[in-house]
């Protein structure tokens, strides 16, 4: 957020103003409006289920989407469908996603009341991804304009070339949007992390929501419209405009920008990226859209912002600084960026994949009081990670946290695990995307389907990809209701329990 100096809990200028840096870790007003407005909906939804509880006994449930690029955008997207298929959508008290799973997101709420319209949703967004037109121009000269920017970064080259091209969009629309808009849905919290903090990690948790951006664990939080903009000593000393939802989808499947990462891992998946983007390039589709854009931008406008010290979430890295200019054909190279870019006063935010891929710190963070937690892993490798590593970050962090037990065979994982043997952490329900169960022994075949650093998938792929997301909540749908009714024994019990 800036060059905040976040321990100053309330201080005012010389006219005095109040600052507008909030210490603290109590929700935001507005969250818990929003949550106690929502309760009574989880309250009908449990009816409808005949599962009884007062509204004081209502369960906060919240549904976590992992990363995985367009595998997780639409693991999720084909989840939520059939979580609202049966019934059950209705139950949730929060929808938090990290890379992949906030383009879901952020596609889903772009419709006010999506959750009551999911089918509707489903459809518009499969129509978005199966479509071949991609508007060269509109990609061209929303990359000028971000050019333009005081705060231009790698990242916004990252969001207008690659996230709009799997997404198949650019949504200039803002967060702050969403505001008041989404009180029959679940509520939104989109996340990153800190790159300076990154192996820090009661620092590194950073959220996004409608109303408030900031560090989960820590509880320093700024308006969401001041993402982006510079502080000191908790006052905002500059504003910026608003980020729209296409930064933030970039911004949060950043990936990219962590060049330890790159090195380790990614660089394989760049060179598959590099392919298509080259392919696209040599078309003349995007050179040609980019020389008729008004004003289009070149070397001259980039040179222009190595000038710029109040960049931020830049995240850059050599290799892709090098790989974009080659692809945009322009002349700025590595030894010209500036040294004031990466030794900024600024805070970068990356991909929270690059810690954990998936958000619970958002979700653990106590004053949210949530009960249970509903994992969608849509990661590559090992279907246990995620979770496994959240366990060990509470452990260090003393966060209350169920211990996690699992069958050694993690190649052919099932479709349902629970986790719910400390009475002082939320239960934690985990569910593969690919299992056993939807793939019948095929887990591994599935694997080699679906690809992270892949463009974009076909109309096949995107329409099978949701019917085996939407298995997952089909086959554990009793399973999902009986801990349900678990959970609200267990608030019922301390609810009574004398003092």
């Amino acid at each position: 957020c800036g060059d905040s100096r976040l321990n100053q809990k309330h201080v005012e200028d010389h006219h005095g103003h109040v600052e507008e840096v909030r210490i603290g870790h109590s929700l935001n007003e507005d969250e818990s409006q929003h949550v106690a407005k929502r309760r009574a909906t989880v309250l009908q939804c449990l009816q409808h289920h005949n599962i009884s509880c007062s509204v004081d006994e209502v369960p906060n449930i919240a549904v976590l989407g992992s990363g995985g690029g367009e595998r997780a955008m639409i693991g999720l997207l084909g989840s939520l469908s059939q979580l609202s298929e049966e019934k059950l959508l209705d139950c949730i008290m929060y929808l938090s996603g990290v890379s992949g799973s906030t383009w879901c997101m952020a596609s889903a709420y772009q419709e006010p009341d999506w959750s009551k319209q999911m089918e509707t949703v489903k459809q518009n967004i499969i129509q978005k991804l199966t479509s071949d037109q991609v508007n060269y121009h509109k990609t061209c000269c929303k990359l000028r304009k971000m050019c333009e920017k005081d705060n231009f970064s790698i990242t916004d080259i990252w969001a207008v070339l690659i996230v709009s091209s799997v997404v198949k969009e650019i949504d200039e629309q803002v967060l702050t949007e969403q505001r008041g808009q989404h009180t029959k849905n679940p509520y939104p919290i989109y996340t990153v992390i800190d790159k300076k903090s990154k192996y820090d990690t009661l620092y590194s948790w950073f959220e996004i929501t409608p109303h408030e951006c900031g560090y989960s664990l820590t509880g320093a939080f700024v308006d969401s419209k001041c993402l982006g903009s510079r502080f000191e000593k908790g006052a905002k000393t500059e504003e910026q405009p608003e980020l729209d939802m296409l930064y933030i989808q970039g911004l949060c499947g950043s990936a990219l920008a962590d060049g330890e990462e790159i090195k380790k891992t990614i660089f394989k998946g760049l060179l598959k990226l590099s392919t298509g983007l080259k392919n696209l390039v040599l078309k003349g589709k995007f050179y040609s859209a980019l020389a008729s854009c008004p004003n289009p931008p070149n070397s001259s406008i980039l040179k222009k912002t190595k000038q710029k010290t109040n960049t931020n979430c830049k995240g850059q890295s050599v290799y892709f600084s090098k790989y974009i200019s080659y692809i945009l054909y322009l002349s700025l190279t590595v030894d010209e960026v500036h040294p004031s870019i990466l030794e900024s006063k600024t805070r970068q935010y990356e991909d929270t994949g690059l810690l954990l891929n998936s958000p619970y710190f958002s979700v653990l963070r106590k004053e949210r009081n949530v009960d249970l937690i509903i994992s969608l892993d849509f990661s590559d490798g090992d279907p246990f990670e995620t979770v496994d590593k959240a366990a060990q970050m509470c452990k260090d962090l003393q966060i209350p946290f169920p211990t996690v037990e699992h069958p050694e065979n993690e190649e052919e994982p099932k479709d349902f695990y629970v986790f719910k043997n400390n009475p002082n952490a939320p239960v934690v329900i985990h569910i593969p995307l690919f299992n056993t169960v939807n793939c019948k022994g095929e887990v591994k075949m599935w694997k080699d389907i679906y690809h992270t650093f892949q463009l974009s998938y076909n109309d096949k792929m995107i329409n099978d990809l949701l019917k085996k997301a939407g298995l997952n909540i089909t086959n554990t749908k009793e399973k999902l209701l009986k801990e349900i009714e678990e959970v609200i024994k267990r608030k019922k019990h301390w609810t009574t329990k004398p003092n």
